[in-house]
């Protein structure tokens, strides 16, 4: 399975923002990645942007508000989520896909001056490839690295799995505690370890070596809050 289901398109905004109690950094780590790699100085035209499980475009909206896109494209296994995220980016006319991150990345709908190349300058994802098989998740970084253009960045907002068991257990008691602390009843937390079950977490260290052997040029990880993470990979210019 490539993404989690279950989940309500109507409240997931306000859900999200609860039980991520790092929400503002989370996104924000990832926006200011993309922001930094297509800066006015050195931007030739907009980026063409693809965002993997989109959900209801939590990820994509705070990107396109540092970024603004010349192409969007928004990809999700659930076609009630996708609307919500195609409604709340409609001024972005973004191509929706109903798709598995397993099945074929979708082209480029065009934009900038290579826009021709079916390649994006942009691939993201929050909280979404965590639910593929570690297979999975090697395959996809290796189809995300030949689907990027030259100078192409991949930013990944996920949830990861701790080196070592203890660290594990605090890394999974510390965001609930603090989720319960925001106002999170027990029924949602109840849901939320139900939904967990789908997890397939790997390490950070086991995700950037991934990303080095799919062939990014550089790749690194610049935000953490336990199991939280932001890491990026950029392919060669």
């Amino acid at each position: 399975m490539a993404m989690a289901t279950g989940w309500n398109p109507e409240t997931y905004d306000t859900s999200r923002r609860r039980i991520v109690p790092c929400f503002d950094a989370f996104y924000g780590a990832a926006a200011e990645l993309v922001a930094r790699t297509f800066d006015a100085a050195s931007r030739h035209a907009r980026p063409r942007m693809l965002d993997l499980g989109t959900g209801t475009g939590i990820l994509a909206a705070h990107v396109v508000a540092r970024v603004p896109p010349s192409s969007l494209t928004l990809l999700d296994g659930a076609a009630d989520m996708l609307a919500k995220a195609g409604g709340r980016l409609a001024a972005h006319h973004p191509a929706l896909v109903v798709a598995d991150m397993c099945d074929p990345l979708p082209a480029s709908t065009g934009g900038g001056k290579n826009g021709g190349d079916g390649k994006f300058d942009v691939i993201m994802s929050a909280l979404a490839i965590h639910h593929l098989e570690h297979e999975q998740k090697r395959d996809l970084f290796a189809r995300i690295h030949r689907a990027l253009a030259p100078g192409g960045i991949f930013v990944n907002a996920e949830q990861t799995l701790a080196p070592e068991q203890w660290q594990q257990a605090l890394w999974t008691r510390v965001p609930l505690d603090t989720a319960r602390a925001l106002g999170v009843t027990e029924a949602e937390i109840a849901r939320g370890v139900e939904l967990m079950k789908q997890d397939r977490c790997a390490t950070l260290d086991e995700q950037l070596a991934w990303l080095r052997e799919a062939g990014f040029a550089r790749a690194g990880a610049f935000f953490q809050w336990f199991h939280f993470a932001v890491y990026a990979a950029w392919k060669a210019p």
